[in-house]
């Protein structure tokens, strides 16, 4: 077979690893490496995340929870609550239009790991216990974000390049790091849903810059500059509650909002907190760390490494802080 005709294989098979009504024992056994033993996941699914590096679990997180996470958001961008040192960002196309006012301006707020209500899906019990099976029982939330795509204006600076989420992290190995991303309402290709490269997590951290988009690209939105285009891809279509568990070296982005209405999701990066912290500044090209190194300084005020800063984000969620004590 080929490896063209095996990659839409592996795409065609989500339908059945992720199937609610797919039921197996508990699997454990010998040959994962990107899965650790555990009660959780089923043969289909570990086998599933093994060969593809994400796995969709249907109804994961319930309404009610999304819609408390929703509120707290819309508090939060309408300015009722003040969270330091958390970030909130807007389109680079609503920055340079008229001031627009509430949650219509906001895009995505990321580090709230001590505003307890958003810090809550981080802790959620069906969270963890998936991602336990990614990262073991030490387990630190080391990124976390709320993400509102808004309708694109026709400069489609909604998109998200593709990109691996490692490019970002200061933490090895790769393997014991997850990320579980759930929908706050239904997503599908019209309003952006994410796009996988199944199978691309057994390769290795790219080379990142800003891509040359017309219309612009947010901050810090950087993308890999050689992928193979014409590479089978999977769109994640969910409804609002599902996850995704997906690796960090998966290639992934997301489409433009072609819709009237914000697409919204939260999420949350996780690593095991026996990981190392590698030297960033040799993982990462000259250019993007002297914008890094920026962000930091804006930020923090002083000069800090950026390993310390991560190490800052970072917040216990189970088991022993072991590497990730400051």
């Amino acid at each position: 077979m080929s490896s063209l005709a095996s990659s839409r294989l592996r795409v065609l098979s989500h339908q059945v690893a992720t199937s609610p009504n797919v039921q197996e024992a508990p699997c454990a056994g010998r040959g994962f490496r990107f899965t650790l033993d555990n009660s959780i996941l089923t043969h289909n699914q570990r086998e599933f995340y093994e060969r593809n590096g994400y796995l969709v679990v249907k109804g994961l997180v319930s309404l009610e929870e999304i819609d408390t996470y929703r509120k707290h958001f819309e508090k939060i961008c309408n300015g009722e609550i003040k969270v330091p040192n958390m970030v909130v960002m807007r389109d680079v196309a609503i920055a340079k239009s008229e001031f627009v006012a509430g949650e219509k301006a906001v895009t995505k707020i990321q580090d709230f790991p001590y505003y307890e209500p958003l810090f809550d899906y981080c802790r959620h019990p069906q969270i963890v216990k998936y991602v336990e099976c990614f990262c073991g029982p030490d387990i630190m939330a080391i990124h976390t974000m709320l993400i509102n795509k808004p309708p694109d204006p026709g400069t489609k600076t909604s998109r998200h390049p593709m990109h691996q989420d490692l490019h970002y992290f200061p933490f090895r190995p790769a393997d014991r790091i997850v990320c579980a991303w759930t929908a706050m309402e239904k997503v599908h290709r019209a309003n952006g849903c994410l796009v996988v490269l199944p199978g691309t997590h057994t390769g290795t951290l790219k080379q990142h810059e800003y891509p040359q988009w017309e219309g612009g690209v947010n901050k810090l939105y950087h993308g890999i500059q050689d992928y193979d285009p014409s590479y089978p891809r999977a769109h994640l279509e969910m409804e609002k509650g599902d996850t995704v568990f997906f690796h960090p070296i998966l290639i992934h982005g997301s489409g433009t909002n072609r819709t009237s209405g914000f697409r919204k999701a939260i999420s949350g990066h996780y690593a095991s907190s026996a990981c190392d912290v590698i030297d960033y500044s040799k993982a990462i090209s000259p250019a993007v760390k002297k914008e890094m190194d920026a962000y930091v300084l804006k930020r923090a005020g002083a000069r800090v490494d950026l390993e310390d800063i991560w190490k800052f984000r970072a917040r216990l969620v189970k088991g022993r802080s072991l590497n990730f004590e400051l």
